[in-house]
């Protein structure tokens, strides 16, 4: 009895060791995880942001994302790795703005150019430096052809780096030297000549904090070298925002779906046509929104615009004020939302007219083609004039019928191109009948059996009135 209990007092401090020893474990790789969290907490990490080539506006929302990121993750740095030789004034300025605005630490390291709208990003940084070699600075704003800008946009580009540079505690006259070749800094650049900074020059000037040749060499010199990178590239959606702010995309996009809500309007009523085109339309914002162009003022104007045109199509017979005016509020509805910032340049302005134009152009040919193969769909029947072909071997019968509303309300005049085909059709001139669709003056009416295409001479007669055929002419 004694051996018995013996044994089971044995087992039971065995599996109490064992337990034990399993709870050291598990104590052992809890503090483990969080001396590795808290080891991580402490290092911290560092986001990169590769500014190359031209700037464009798909960079816009790329920066933002990344700085919001930073600032959630509550990163130490963000470095801003910059080779480009300029690109878009407005683009420069929103991404200026968001550099400014930015809690956390930003550091441009340029490597190999900053030129034009580059060197104002990397002024905007906290902390600048540059790879042996590397230039900065001539930052004259620019027509497309290549002519300096208005004198109006220099000053205010010459301001908004003076500021920039004001802000980030740096010698603002340098800054101005960039962008107006009037400023003269003795010992750095003559009257009439550009700014450039080299390297050397920079560092010297206090433009830059340093000289490294690599990115390692960077985060040392920024005491980052214990530190997390975590590199960046733009997404899809930037990248699609590059795409569609392209001004012959842009106007793609408008004019084909302005033309398929016409399309759809006019045919069957709204539909999965209607669709299509409000998405391509809401595609164009949605792009230009993200870019920082479009805002509610432009939708407003469009969507004004776009009910102004279809009152004076569907409810006010003929073309007049709110046709005019629903045509000038579509068109600087999207001329607004093309253009945006504080500086606007002539370059600017004329890539918004390109845009709108080309827009008006295609909607142009595009309507052409509606009218051209859509004449017999829908509600194209009381817009535009029919003609039928009267059989296989027959080509088609031309007449004229001009109407006037019976009942003593003077005369309403339609025509028509086409009559059912027969050997000589007796003509119509004195008969009456119903207008079977709004005469706008197109449309049909119902004379005895005999349903034609009718068109008057430009009043608006409503669908279900009495009409009189006052001409029949072959």
């Amino acid at each position: 009895m004694m051996g018995a209990i013996g044994s089971r007092s044995g087992s039971l401090n065995h599996t109490a060791i064992k337990a034990f020893a399993l709870a050291l474990v598990l104590v052992g790789i809890a503090l483990g995880i969080l001396s590795t969290s808290r080891a991580q907490s402490e290092i911290g990490t560092v986001y990169v942001v590769e500014i190359q080539g031209e700037i464009d506006l798909g960079l816009v929302p790329y920066l933002g994302r990344v700085l919001a990121d930073a600032r959630e993750d509550d990163a130490r740095a963000v470095i801003l790795e910059i080779n480009t030789p300029g690109g878009r004034l407005d683009a420069a300025l929103q991404m200026r703005d968001a550099i400014l605005g930015s809690p956390t630490r930003t550091i441009a390291f340029v490597n190999r150019e900053a030129f034009s709208a580059g060197a104002l990003i990397a002024i905007s940084a906290q902390d600048v430096y540059m790879a042996p070699g590397a230039v900065m600075g001539a930052a004259t704003p620019v027509e497309g052809s290549g002519e300096t800008a208005s004198e109006k946009v220099v000053s205010a580009v010459r301001t908004t780096f003076k500021s920039t540079a004001e802000t980030r505690k740096r010698d603002p006259a340098i800054a101005e030297a960039m962008v107006d070749p009037s400023v003269e800094i003795e010992g750095l650049v003559d009257k009439d000549r550009l700014l450039t900074l080299t390297s050397n020059e920079a560092q010297k000037r206090g433009y830059a904090d340093g000289v490294v040749s690599s990115r390692e060499a960077l985060l040392e010199a920024a005491g980052l070298e214990a530190t997390q990178v975590i590199s960046t590239r733009p997404g899809m959606a930037e990248n699609l925002v590059r795409f569609l702010t392209n001004p012959v995309v842009a106007s793609l996009l408008v004019s084909l779906g302005l033309l398929l809500l016409i399309a759809d309007a006019l045919t069957e009523g709204f539909g999965a046509v209607g669709a299509v085109g409000l998405g391509l339309l809401a595609t164009f914002f949605w792009g230009h929104y993200l870019a920082g162009l479009a805002g509610w003022e432009g939708v407003a104007l469009v969507v004004l615009g776009l009910g102004l045109i279809g009152l004076e199509v569907f409810v006010i017979p003929g073309f007049g004020f709110a046709g005019i005016l629903g045509t000038v509020a579509l068109a600087v509805g999207l001329f607004i939302s093309l253009i945006s910032g504080s500086v606007v340049t002539n370059e600017d302005l004329t890539r918004a007219g390109y845009t709108v134009g080309s827009t008006f152009l295609f909607l142009i040919v595009g309507a052409g083609l509606l009218l051209r193969y859509l004449p017999s769909v829908g509600r194209f029947q009381g817009l535009v004039l029919q003609s039928q072909v009267g059989g296989p071997d027959r080509a088609p019968e031309r007449s004229t019928r001009r109407w006037r509303r019976s009942g003593g309300e003077g005369p309403r005049s339609t025509r028509a191109l086409s009559r059912p085909a027969s050997a000589e059709p007796a003509s119509l001139v004195g008969a009456t009948g119903l207008a079977l669709s709004d005469l706008r003056p197109g449309g049909f009416a119902q004379i005895g059996r005999e349903r034609v295409d009718v068109v008057t001479k430009g009043d608006y007669i409503r669908a279900g009135e009495s009409v009189e055929v006052i001409a029949d002419e072959g």
